[in-house]
């Protein structure tokens, strides 16, 4: 694979080319890029493959949904439905998609829509009943047809983007400049204790400008797994024999968290809808085991024959320092957005 990537070095090129035209015709205003009143906050990454874009989705709604009307819009990766949908008490992870569906589920008190057409997804919520004060757009850094307000930009602490190179010689889907786009860039995934030299050498490397603001957070897992009907202490199930199961895109800090020596873990592609099949493969090996797996799983699997033996691990993302200097940025922006908008 790594000889193939090398050999496909002059499309990484041409990739690059025509993607760094697309961006510059937008950026002069010659490709239509659509605005809106209301606070818009795009959270993505340059590469393909997960940064933990959902943590940071859910941090952010946690930090202003007490005090704004959220709606977060997102693609709705591998959904069998089509155009806008509003999520309501009919929908499921088949017509949303997992990671939506899991917002849906965990946040009542939002609005949660999908729709690959960002601009018709945000005309069409700012038309509900209930508007939305603050759109949340959820992997939509290259969706340059809208331009949000303040862009948040994820990298992995082991796939630092400056590190990276064009697909399909790489895994950026646009040059490393378009992290200029961004006010604040957060590298994810990192160690716990990740020291401020470490930190320092990471803000050299990526090069960022005065303006920019940079962040480091980490995975943090829960203390307990959680079924239909019971939540269970890691601690008490960690010596257990259990069959894990993963269908994300990097699951080896959630096998390594929850694995013995006796545990059989299964991984599946990312976004992964399970067929019949896999449950019956699944259930098979499990036996009598408990089986456990990603919140972003649990969501496509609840509703399977392997729910009575099914629990989930919650994560969510923290911050290694400056968490008050973040949250008071985007409150900041969001003041000033919405006092702006008063008559």
């Amino acid at each position: 694979m790594k000889l193939l990537r090398i050999l496909l070095f002059p499309f990484a090129v041409l990739y690059g080319f025509i993607t760094s035209i697309r961006n510059f015709l937008f950026d002069k205003g010659i490709l239509k890029s659509t605005s809106f009143d209301i606070p818009v906050i795009a959270v993505g990454n340059l590469s393909v493959g997960g940064t933990g874009k959902t943590p940071q989705i859910e941090y952010l709604i946690r930090l202003l949904s007490d005090k704004y009307k959220i709606a977060t819009l997102s693609r709705g990766y591998k959904r069998k439905s089509e155009g806008f949908v509003l999520a309501d008490s009919t929908s499921n992870a088949e017509i949303l998609g997992d990671e939506p569906f899991q917002f849906y589920q965990k946040f009542p008190n939002i609005q949660v829509a999908v729709d690959a057409n960002r601009t018709n997804g945000i005309t069409q919520l700012l038309s509900q009943k209930i508007k939305p004060q603050i759109i949340l757009l959820d992997d939509a850094y290259q969706h340059r047809k809208v331009k949000a307000g303040f862009y948040i930009l994820l990298t992995s602490y082991d796939d630092l983007y400056a590190d990276d190179f064009m697909l399909p010689t790489g895994n950026l889907r646009e040059s490393r400049s378009g992290a200029s786009l961004a006010k604040i860039v957060i590298v994810t995934k990192c160690p716990k204790n990740l020291s401020d030299e470490k930190q320092n050498e990471i803000w050299k490397k990526l090069k960022l400008s005065s303006s920019q603001q940079l962040y480091f957070t980490f995975i943090d897992y829960d203390d307990a797994i959680y079924g239909k009907k019971e939540k269970i202490a890691v601690n008490e199930i960690k010596n257990e024999s259990k069959l894990l199961l993963a269908g994300i895109a990097k699951p080896t800090p959630f096998f390594d968290y929850l694995k013995n020596e006796n545990d059989e873990c299964l991984t599946f592609p990312d976004h992964h809808h399970f067929s019949e099949k896999d449950l019956e493969m699944i259930q098979n090996k499990a036996q009598n085991k408990k089986i456990i797996t990603t919140e972003k799983d649990y969501v496509r699997l609840k509703d399977s024959k392997l729910i009575s033996q099914l629990y989930y691990l919650p994560i969510k993302s923290t911050f290694i320092n400056n968490k008050q200097n973040f949250d008071a940025t985007i409150l900041e922006y969001l003041d000033k957005c919405l006092r702006a908008l008063e008559p």
